[in-house]
């Protein structure tokens, strides 16, 4: 009881320092760049990560309370995305020093968006199957292969590298991670239109790209480690009950052009005024708005389904109302799952497998949020606006500009439990590393790669 009340006080002394330095700091007529180099190199940017990380060091918890009281006061939140989600914590894990004070504080001042550059046709749920190949030539490493799945690409200045530096070793090793710069002759972003409209994720093209040998993170075909550090953080990110990759008013990096903008344009200030005009319409299109809840599964995604079955006649309907019960009875699952978590890593502990299954727990929660949505709103599940101006007609003709969260959704939904690792690739690390069960038969691991048969 001591330890939690400590723990508790110390999260309050947190708090109560950020809302001092926010009234001293905070003007939402500095630039975005001028506002985040303010938020990051003070530690609340990225507060999770190590003092010698331009963090503070706080738990998640605390690091989720944080981004909420800075939404709160009004100020423009941190600069959002993979490198802040994946990449400063990785480099923090694994890099040296003097990386840490180049790559992560450009991440935590959103100089630098960056971007994940893992996946490959050949080597998604087999990862270690990578074929990009890495050839030293003097002090920088020339690259050669492709990515795919590289979500953000377009505005990435940095990615996240795996490649083979050495083919020789075991198809688990003599793999290096890199730190390598996006805009560059050689390397060539193209755009793959999902089917929801959008095109969040690309292929990347590297035909000898260059990136310097000083930007290895980690040791010399030591990339696999890292990159399962990576995982770590990506899984505990996107799964239920996680903090998220959230994506901020703003986007970092030279490329979005958002860095020399009026920081008070992207502040919460504007964003709750955006938000009450599209409670307004819900409540309208709806006729009867879900009540405010108090915790933060019930402002989501099931309190919006609950307003659409409200609309759609249907809220009586047992099998709906089922549905909304178990949708949210997920969602408090992973929350406390991501407290227990929280609370093991707080004592030195862990628990084995929370991040794949909480990865698992979100997979589930977009299926049943896909099947629900289209129950309930039934014959207009089959509408959907893949373009601005084609939603706003949307909007007029149903009444409901909610609905193209539903089929967004429904269209979406088949990427989670494929992105961040498969589902199966999942229950195949809980099943080996945690249950203890046999691993597939088969002495690959320790083969040299370039011995391994090829698809053809």
């Amino acid at each position: 009881m001591t330890d939690t009340l400590a723990a508790t006080d110390s999260a309050e002394d947190t708090l109560e320092e950020l809302n001092t330095w926010l009234e001293d700091n905070w003007d939402p007529d500095l630039t975005v760049a001028q506002w985040w180099e303010l938020l990051g190199l003070a530690g609340w940017a990225a507060p999770t990560l190590p003092t010698n990380a331009y963090g503070k060091g706080v738990a998640r918890s605390v690091g989720v309370r944080i981004q909420k009281d800075i939404a709160a006061f009004g100020a423009l939140g941190a600069p959002a995305g993979l490198g802040l989600l994946l990449a400063a914590p990785t480099i923090a894990d694994h890099g040296t020093q003097e990386q840490i004070d180049t790559m992560v504080r450009d991440i935590v001042t959103g100089q630098r968006a960056w971007c994940q550059l893992f996946s490959e046709p050949g080597a998604g749920s087999d990862l270690a199957g990578l074929t990009c190949r890495a050839v030293k030539d003097g002090d920088e490493w020339i690259v050669t292969g492709q990515k795919v799945w590289t979500s953000l690409g377009q505005t990435a200045d940095m990615g996240m590298l795996i490649a083979r530096t050495d083919p020789d070793l075991p198809k688990h090793q003599g793999i290096t991670y890199f730190g390598i710069e996006m805009q560059q002759p050689g390397i060539e972003v193209r755009p793959l239109r999902e089917m929801t409209g959008h095109a969040m994720f690309n292929e990347t093209f590297l035909d000898e790209a260059r990136v310097a040998d000083a930007n290895i993170i980690g040791a010399l075909n030591n990339g696999w480690a890292v990159a399962n550090s990576t995982l770590g953080h990506e899984r505990a990110g996107l799964g239920a009950g996680g903090a998220g990759g959230g994506v901020g008013g703003a986007t970092p990096g030279q490329i979005a052009g958002n860095l020399a903008m009026r920081a008070g344009d992207f502040a919460s200030g504007k964003a709750k005024k955006a938000v009450a005009s599209a409670a307004s319409a819900v409540a309208e299109a709806a006729d009867a708005a879900p009540k405010p809840a108090k915790k933060k599964n019930d402002a989501g995604s099931a309190a919006m389904l609950v307003g659409m079955a409200k609309h759609y006649g249907c809220i009586d309907d047992p099998i709906v109302r089922q549905g909304l019960v178990e949708l949210y009875t997920l969602g408090e699952i992973g929350r406390y799952t991501a407290e227990r978590s929280k609370a093991a890593r707080a004592a030195g502990k862990d628990i084995p497998g929370v991040g794949n299954i909480s990865k698992l727990g979100m997979s589930n929660i977009m299926r049943l949020q896909r099947d629900l949505g289209l129950h309930i709103v039934g014959a207009a599940g089959m509408l959907h606006a893949y373009e601005g101006d084609a939603q706003k007609v949307l909007n007029e003709a149903t009444g409901n500009p909610f609905l193209t969260a539903v089929t967004t959704t429904a269209l979406y939904a088949q990427a989670p439990p494929i992105y961040g690792g498969t589902d199966q690739i999942q229950r195949n690390i809980i099943g080996e590393r945690v249950l203890g069960l046999p691993k597939e038969p088969g002495d690959n691991k320790n083969v040299p790669f370039s011995d391994l048969p090829k698809n053809a």
